[in-house]
């Protein structure tokens, strides 16, 4: 696929089958469509009204994926300007008032007052090994609600001792050199 041609499709909800060309962001890496399509059935009972974060979101296909399968609110942080006016254009697009967006770093977003979420994506670069740290600074900022669930998507070399122990895995796959899986915080 040339740099002028990636393509993000969403693949159920009240947008599903619109396909949307992102910039072409350097290391900018969208979740598969059979990856989103297993980590939204798995997500199925929670996500009608649940108030989403997508840190590191990049295509935005997690988050855009949650808004149309009924989430209350999304919240979008990328340090690209590119992709903050591309997912700001195709919210207002798709008349969707729900998303609010953040340019700059999860770290500095995670420095605000959050008020705690219902799912949280953790989809950062791999090669930054950015989960654990990540992962610490929610723990502080009260980004996490209780019961709340966390997804994480990296290449197999996470240490997944580097995770809070409050952080209960609840289902893992792995498609070709993603692993993925979905962990929920301990009442």
């Amino acid at each position: 696929m040339g740099r002028g041609q990636q393509t993000l499709r969403i693949i159920g909800g009240q947008w599903r089958g619109r396909k949307f060309q992102f910039p072409p962001v350097e290391n900018l890496r969208p979740t598969p469509d059979r990856v989103r399509e297993t980590l939204f059935n798995w997500l199925m009972p929670y996500i009608e009204g649940a108030r989403c974060l997508d840190l590191f979101c990049g295509s935005g296909a997690l988050g855009l994926e949650a808004l149309s399968r009924g989430a209350s609110e999304v919240s979008f942080v990328d340090t690209s300007n590119q992709v903050v006016r591309f997912l700001k254009e195709t919210t207002a697009k798709l008349e969707c008032e729900q998303a609010s967006f953040f340019h700059g770093s999860a770290k500095d977003f995670l420095k605000k007052t959050l008020s705690p979420y219902d799912i949280i994506f953790l989809d950062p670069p791999y090669d930054l090994n950015l989960i654990p740290d990540t992962a610490e600074q929610l723990q502080v900022a009260g980004g996490l609600k209780s019961g709340c669930w966390i997804y994480l998507e990296h290449d197999g070399r996470l240490d997944l001792n580097s995770l809070p122990n409050t952080w209960q895995l609840h289902r893992e796959k792995v498609a070709g050199q993603v692993h993925y899986a979905l962990y929920q915080q301990a009442n």
